[in-house]
């Protein structure tokens, strides 16, 4: 039948608009910022940096590969490797960053930086209200502005942390030590 796309969108609106009068989870609108509607856990806007413990400095995941600047399409991260080390949550010392901007005002989304980080150190936070009234200088965001515990990301994913978590743990617990083996040719420990 000709137009029969045309009614049903018509039936389908007028049922949204009928229905919203009836059925508070029909509604269509909440009346923001007094009122929001809570974020999936899914949701991504803009990048933030995981760290572990209470010292953003000491527990910082982020060992200044710069794999997540290498493949950012907007060029909007810009990372300085330290001269020193600092140890690393499996105790290895690595580098850190001296230096980890990332230029909200260019930043896309995309969440490239999250998917090539080895240490699982960058996330996408869900704060959204970055506006701010300097052009310039306050769409900068510094390592120290990016920095957010591990906690926080369990608030905001609670899923998603839970699987980092462990495969964190489990990366750890393969790369412990095992006790060293008796010597060839020593005889047998007896049991005490």
């Amino acid at each position: 039948m000709l137009g029969e796309g045309i009614i049903k969108g018509m039936a389908e609106t007028a049922k949204n608009f009928f229905g919203s009068y009836v059925s508070e989870d029909r509604l269509t609108t909440v009346q923001y910022p007094e009122e929001r509607l809570p974020q999936k856990e899914a949701a991504r806007n803009f990048p933030f940096l995981l760290y572990d413990g209470k010292d953003p400095h000491a527990g910082l995941r982020c060992v200044a590969c710069q794999i997540c600047e290498k493949e950012c399409p907007p060029q909007c991260i810009y990372i300085v490797k330290s001269k020193d080390r600092k140890p690393d949550y499996m105790g290895k010392p690595q580098f850190y960053p001296a230096v980890f901007d990332i230029d909200i005002s260019v930043c896309m989304s995309c969440q490239i930086c999250v998917e090539v980080c080895p240490f699982e150190a960058i996330k996408m936070d869900k704060e959204f209200e970055l506006s701010r009234r300097e052009r310039f200088d306050a769409l900068l965001l510094r390592k120290s502005d990016l920095a957010k515990s591990n906690d926080y990301y369990h608030s905001i994913c609670p899923t998603d942390a839970a699987d980092v978590d462990a495969k964190l743990a489990e990366a750890a617990a393969k790369k412990k030590p095992s006790p060293p083996a008796a010597p060839v040719g020593a005889p047998p420990a007896r049991a005490a």
